[in-house]
């Protein structure tokens, strides 16, 4: 069984700036942190090998990943010559929130399906290629930050370019200014 936990991500300054119609004009950049809160993705043998299961909010059960309803989960088993698993996703926080919830699915599902294949990609692959299902082949109306801002843990400075690529810079910060950083802010469901 492979597991994996994607933190969420608040951003602080720059939403809209991930979205092309801004940045193929001007450069966009958002500050942004992932928080302790997760979407948790597993992977694993189906037990009717000849079913595909995939819970999440809704359980469903297949013998063809065509006739699969969650676009994401499609895609990706589509992508991955992958049948016969059983994927389950909880998370910490209902989606909704603006907290990046399917791109965490995203990530989080990209990640296990590697793993599970036995398969390594950097935080940045996992990253664009997420960017590529949302945005290019499911057409999601969205930008690009969730994608980053999930993939790659911590603070920091992401820059949208024009040319389309993405760069992400960590933000350091002693030891004390993280913890004043912590004491101020105050995030409500």
């Amino acid at each position: 069984m492979i597991i994996t936990r994607t933190p969420f991500r608040v951003s602080f300054a720059g939403g809209g700036s991930d979205l092309p119609s801004f940045y193929h004009r001007h450069e966009g950049c958002v500050l942004s942190t992932s928080i302790n809160k997760y979407m948790y993705v597993t992977i694993h043998p189906s037990f009717n090998r000849a079913e595909t299961v995939i819970k999440y909010s809704k359980t469903e059960s297949v013998q063809d990943v065509h006739k699969i309803q969650h676009p994401i989960a499609r895609q990706l088993l589509l992508d991955s010559g992958l049948d016969g698993v059983e994927v389950v996703s909880t998370a910490d926080i209902v989606s909704g929130t603006g907290l990046s919830t399917s791109s965490a699915y995203t990530v989080g599902l990209i990640h296990a399906i590697n793993a599970y294949k036995g398969k390594y990609w950097s935080q940045e692959k996992i990253a664009r290629r997420a960017c590529e299902l949302e945005i290019e082949e499911l057409g999601e109306p969205i930008g690009k930050q969730d994608q980053y801002g999930t993939a790659v843990g911590g603070l920091k400075f992401i820059r949208f370019l024009p040319d389309d690529t993405v760069t992400v810079e960590p933000v350091l910060l002693s030891r004390e200014t993280q913890e004043k950083l912590n004491e101020n802010l105050l995030l409500l469901q």
